[in-house]
């Protein structure tokens, strides 16, 4: 089976980034996108559920999962044209981080905001990650995918992705794409996003008053390590919770009441608040119940102190989310893509 692996009942316990042990009927592991009809034809996997992971960073499982875990692990780098913007083809299975500091250092520009963030650049889109200001979605050109409905390799522009906040085609059509890659349009240089969340004075703390892209990244790198806990020392999936987006009108009445809660002015009129800042309010910022508990150090991250499963964490997930609505009024939702709730 060349091209990829096939494990049956295997534990997940290592490929989610929060630490749950939990279990897939079937694990197929695939390092060759060419190999993926031949393992999509699997009668056991044809016939079943089918969940495709990354690196796990941005999953929580709340049972074992009854089916097929497809784990991509293709890599590849290629630059397809270069000049004043270079266009870029990234096999899915490439990690995140690996490849904003290939790009850094091939002197590109973009992606130095988004430098730190686990997972792996096939998840980049289906999410639209975006941190300090930038989204991903601004650099990306098209989505290559194997379309599990017409069964072929579909390749879908920037407008077909319909990229937003924490959102995508993707979101909206689950189980139906499977990104096999992913093309960027990268500059050579452009106006860097400095006015976001401390990267300003992080840059002044390191003595930069003309910085370049890899001095943005350092600064992000910085403000990144020391406000969220590394899922190699403790288990997390990064920010759990999405920032909510609400009506202009709303955010000023929460703002009144609230003084204090930040808030961002969308382009559509409406605005973005600070989960975080709400949650802390509420009282959840270092909360712990056995070995679920929300960090000490960013009130928007669940960690796993050692044995929590999923169900204890999501429950205390769900606890956050009540509390912060009872509070504010305002219904956070996850990040993370919860697998067997509800």
């Amino acid at each position: 089976m060349g091209g990829y692996t096939l494990a049956e009942n295997a534990s997940l316990a290592h490929l989610n980034t929060l630490r749950v042990d939990a279990r897939a009927n079937l694990l197929a592991d695939i390092r060759d996108a060419a190999k993926l009809p031949e393992l999509l034809d699997f009668p056991a996997i044809r016939q079943g559920r089918l969940l495709v992971l990354g690196e796990g960073s941005n999953v929580l499982f709340t049972d074992d999962f009854h089916g097929t875990v497809l784990r991509m692990s293709t890599r590849g780098v290629q630059v397809e044209s270069d000049g004043d913007s270079a266009r870029i083809a990234v096999a899915a299975g490439e990690r995140w981080d690996d490849f904003v500091r290939w790009t850094l250092g091939q002197g590109y520009a973009g992606l130095e905001n988004l430098i730190l963030i686990p997972g792996t650049v096939g998840a980049a889109p289906i999410q639209n990650i975006g941190a300090y200001g930038c989204e991903v979605a601004e650099f990306i050109e098209s989505v290559e995918a194997w379309d599990l409905r017409e069964r072929r390799v579909v390749m879908l522009d920037h407008a077909t992705c319909a990229f937003a906040y924490r959102d995508s085609l993707f979101k909206h059509e689950p189980g139906r794409y499977i990104v096999t890659a992913v093309r960027f349009v990268l500059p050579r240089s452009r106006a860097l996003r400095t006015d976001y969340a401390g990267i300003d004075e992080e840059l002044a703390r390191m003595g930069v008053d003309k910085p370049a892209p890899f001095h943005v990244a350092e600064a992000v790198v910085r403000l990144r390590t020391r406000k969220l806990p590394d899922p190699a020392v403790i288990g997390n999936a990064g920010s759990f919770f999405k920032n909510p987006i609400v009506e202009a009108a709303t955010a000023e009445a929460l703002q009144r009441e609230h003084a204090g809660l930040p808030a961002w002015p969308q382009g559509d009129g409406r605005c973005k608040i600070s989960a975080g800042w709400m949650i802390e309010a509420a009282g959840f910022k270092g909360v712990r119940e056995g070995d679920a508990g929300i960090s000490n150090r960013h009130a928007l991250v669940l960690v796993n102190h050692g044995q929590a499963s999923g169900p204890q964490l999501w429950a205390l997930a769900q606890q956050v989310m009540a509390g912060v609505q009872a509070r504010f009024g305002v219904r956070l939702e996850p990040e993370p893509v919860v697998v067997g709730a509800g």
